[in-house]
């Protein structure tokens, strides 16, 4: 019996977080909003990741078109407890990554493409 694209999504969003200890989260949207699937840490609602996730990539893809930057590829935002790093899959959809504040962008960066690649496989 072959696996829901669901459950795929589900298997590349637990290898990303096995892949680096630092990633706390991570979760699959649709451009519309809706969670595809999600490793989210208990008191961070699904829905609202799924919709602030939607919004901000609509946004940085507005900024990079309206300031020439080419299409968007990825939004970074940086606070006191971490990172939220926002990448394109496809035309279809965006993974949300929560990393630590003392994590190591790089490292976390080359796993999430390395994710991203995978999931426009599977999306």
């Amino acid at each position: 019996m072959s696996k829901s694209r669901t459950d795929m999504l589900m298997e590349k969003l637990r290898d990303l977080q096995a892949s680096s200890g630092e990633v706390e989260a991570a979760a699959i949207v649709s451009v519309d909003g809706l969670s595809m699937a999600s490793m989210l840490p208990q008191g961070i609602e699904e829905d609202r990741v799924s919709a602030m996730s939607a919004a901000m990539l609509s946004l940085g893809e507005r900024i990079a078109s309206e300031l020439t930057r080419g299409e968007l590829e990825q939004v970074n935002v940086k606070g006191d407890n971490g990172y939220v790093i926002l990448t394109s899959v496809g035309e279809e959809a965006v993974l949300t990554v929560l990393a630590r504040k003392d994590a190591k962008l790089g490292l976390i960066l080359l796993d999430v493409n390395r994710a991203v690649d995978a999931l426009e496989q599977i999306v």
